[in-house]
């Protein structure tokens, strides 16, 4: 990180990544050292048992654009995204998921849309589909239809862990959020949309690693998104109640 304002804050959410922080940390630092970008790097520690924050410490001491906070204990993806973007000092702020299945080429065009006056830039997965991972690709897409029916939202992939948003304008949007897991990306996109921010669906590749342990349980969790999503329906229908009577 080179001295001055900072144009980008990444915020990397970690849960038990020992297997792949290394190799992911030095491909996304020589990605972003590559594009001139004045950048930090904040490493949320959810609560890992093997070791993934004392190896992020051991390489923040070698990269100076990382810091890392700990959570004493896992409470959530959504909430170590909330705890990064408050730390962040760039107005344009953003968070992926380490095992980098979403490439880091597609931070650049997200930053510039957002400093082209976009408020919200997500990515669009279009998957490689196989027969090792075709068991998610019908969830995701089974999640998002309904997602879209449900809650009346044109979004075609609201779950992708690579966001980013204009900082002042999506503050007052993550303190609304209830949800501090998995859900609460759904929650970031669609109160985005409700409050008539500016949205951008960004395709992207999403090549899964088929090498890591997942931390994510498929079917519990598919299970879990989608009582969310039928509590969530009732509030969106209150939120737009609300304002249409304005």
């Amino acid at each position: 990180m080179r001295k001055g304002n900072i144009d980008l804050s990444i915020v990397i959410p970690c849960y038990n990544e020992i297997e792949h922080i290394n190799q992911s940390m030095k491909e996304l630092i020589e990605f972003m050292d590559a594009t001139k970008l004045n950048y930090e790097l904040i490493f949320i520690d959810d609560g890992s048992i093997d070791g993934t924050a004392k190896e992020i410490d051991k390489l923040s001491e070698k990269y100076t654009c990382a810091r890392l906070y700990k959570h004493p204990a896992n409470i959530g993806r959504g909430s170590a995204v909330y705890d990064g973007i408050m730390r962040a000092k760039g107005n344009i702020v953003g968070f992926i998921d380490i095992d980098l299945d979403v490439s880091p080429v597609y931070i650049l065009p997200c930053y510039f849309c957002i400093k082209g006056g976009y408020d919200v830039v997500t990515a669009n997965r279009i998957y490689r589909i196989k027969i090792s991972n075709m068991h998610r690709w019908i969830l995701s897409k089974g999640y998002n239809y309904l997602t879209r029916k449900l809650l009346d939202v044109p979004f075609t992939d609201t779950e992708a862990g690579f966001k980013f948003f204009n900082r002042e304008k999506i503050i007052p949007i993550l303190k609304e959020i209830k949800n501090v897991r998995w859900f609460w990306d759904t929650e970031v996109i669609v109160r985005s949309y409700l409050k008539n921010y500016k949205i951008k669906e960004l395709p992207a590749l999403y090549f899964r690693n088929e090498h890591k342990t997942s931390t994510v349980l498929v079917f519990r969790d598919s299970k879990d998104y989608f009582v969310n999503l039928i509590k969530f329906r009732k509030e969106v229908k209150r939120l737009k109640s609300a304002t249409n009577e304005k």
